[in-house]
Parts: structure tokens; C-alpha cells; sequence
């Protein structure tokens, strides 16, 4: 799959790069893809939740009222779960929802996800930026020119870039990532995929 480079400017350049079909060309795995995000987003809830139980509830343990004679049901101390005020039955505990996939498998949601993306036209190729000092006035112009400043954008880079990555930081909806740390759920929750020159060469390495 070759595509054209395009520069800072907005404007496509004379150089093509082309797409390894190894990733941007299989047929997706949507199972891969379901459960390389089902981890993801587990991975990132806290886990702190936390509901006093019956046991937990500072109250009397007196029995309310005698067990039998009164005709209605039985009842133990105000701290019974049936009762307002009382412990929660059965609450939240803190937990860890951290679950493993196979590394084989995570590399296949995320050649899925590329592969998705290129199926819609929603990879752009760009040429590695060079930011003198973090700008975010300057990066908003590169997305202006882009056409994306009003889009959903993950922007891939080769290496850390501190530059580049301050200069986005400021801005909702771009997301600028490493290629080595890249997820299936950022592409997928991005309308257009920026990668930049050196970046396809690490995904293709990491991939294949």
C-alpha cells in the first residue's frame, strides 16, 4: 500500500512511502481487537471502590424489638443491610481487574485496528516534525494546514519528542504517542492516524 508524505505545511510531497500489507493490509480480527481493548480499558480503572458492610457500620448491636409477639418480622440491630442507615449487602470491595492476553494476540488487535483504519482512509503520513521549543500556537497551525484541527487525531512518533509532545499537550483532541507505545484503543478511538516517517519503520519492526 504506498502513500503520499505530506509536510508540516499541509501540502503532499514528491516522496511515497509504502504501507507493509503485513499490517495495514490483513483482514481484521475483531475478537483481537475486543479483547485487547476490554484490557485496556480494565487496566485503567482504579479499583478503589469501596461500600461499608454490616460489620463496618459504627451503630448498636441491641436487638431492636423482641423476636416474637410484636406480629411483625424479626429484627436484629440497625445495622442490617434491609435497614436505612444500615451496611450495604454485598458492596463494592477494592479489587485489581487486571487480566493477561498473549503478546501474540496484542499484536494482532493492533494490525487489525491499523488495517481498519486504512480500509477508511484514515492515515495520514507526515514528515518527521522539528519544533526548535514547545509552541502550541505553531502545532495548532500544523493542524490547521492538515485540515485536522477540528478532527479526533493520534499522532505517532518515531521517538520521544518533548517538543512536539508539549507543544499537544494542551490541546483535547490530539493524543501524541510513541510508536513503541501505541494501543489498539488509541487508533480506534482516533478519526485520523497521523504517522510520522521514522514511525511506520518502528511498527513494522514491532509487528512483524
Amino acid at each position: 500500500m504506498e502513500v503520499s508524505v505530506f509536510d508540516s505545511k499541509g501540502k503532499a510531497t514528491s516522496k511515497k512511502v509504502t504501507l507493509s500489507d503485513a499490517i495495514f493490509g490483513i483482514e481484521p480480527n475483531d475478537h483481537a481487537i475486543y479483547l485487547d481493548v476490554k484490557q485496556h480499558l480494565a487496566n485503567r480503572r482504579q479499583g478503589t471502590h469501596k461500600a461499608k458492610e454490616r460489620a463496618e457500620i459504627a451503630g448498636s448491636t441491641k436487638k431492636i424489638k423482641k423476636q416474637k409477639g410484636t406480629g411483625g418480622a424479626r429484627a436484629g440491630d440497625i445495622k442490617s443491610g434491609t435497614r436505612v442507615g444500615g451496611g450495604r449487602i454485598f458492596g463494592p470491595r477494592p479489587r485489581n481487574y487486571h487480566f493477561k492476553l498473549n503478546v501474540k494476540l496484542k499484536r494482532l488487535a493492533r494490525k487489525s485496528a491499523f488495517a481498519y483504519k486504512a480500509k477508511s482512509e484514515g492515515i495520514l503520513v507526515l514528515e518527521d516534525l522539528v519544533l526548535s521549543s514547545p509552541k502550541t500556537k505553531e502545532f495548532k497551525s500544523i493542524l490547521a494546514d492538515l485540515k485536522l484541527e477540528n478532527e479526533k487525531v493520534l499522532m505517532i512518533l518515531g521517538s520521544q519528542n518533548d517538543n512536539v509532545y508539549w507543544s499537544s499537550r494542551n490541546l483535547g483532541r490530539i493524543k501524541v504517542v510513541t510508536a513503541e507505545t501505541v494501543n489498539t484503543f488509541d487508533v480506534l478511538n482516533a478519526k485520523k492516524v497521523v504517522l510520522t516517517e521514522s514511525s511506520i519503520e518502528v511498527i513494522e519492526k514491532i509487528l512483524n
